[in-house]
């Protein structure tokens, strides 16, 4: 695949992910104010546009990082996909943690 099909390839999946976190706002308005924490980066989300893969719920942000990485077979399962975003769920959550200290005192 060369570079201009591997764009036109990302940006086809950036358009499909984008449509999908719309459509449900769309569907369901009171989605933009229901919140979860990803599975997948650990930050705080709205529930438009997230997805169930096997027992992760993940973020419309990280459901784009998964489908580009399926799409370009550089991440077989959603288990190898997690295991590449954990230093980011780890950062995510330790400076939730520590700011949140900062905030107590």
């Amino acid at each position: 695949m060369n570079k201009d099909e591997l764009l036109k390839k990302i940006e086809e999946i950036q358009e499909s992910v984008r449509q999908m976190k719309e459509d449900d706002l769309q569907e369901n308005p009171e989605m933009a104010n229901e919140e979860f924490q990803c599975d997948c980066c650990a930050q705080i989300k709205t529930f438009a546009g997230s997805m169930i893969y096997e027992d992760y719920r993940l973020c419309n942000d990280c459901v784009l990082l998964a489908e580009v990485g399926f799409n370009l077979n550089k991440i077989k399962t959603i288990d190898e996909f997690m295991a590449s975003m954990e230093d980011k769920r780890f950062e995510t959550i330790y400076n939730t943690l520590f700011n949140n200290e900062k905030i107590k005192k």
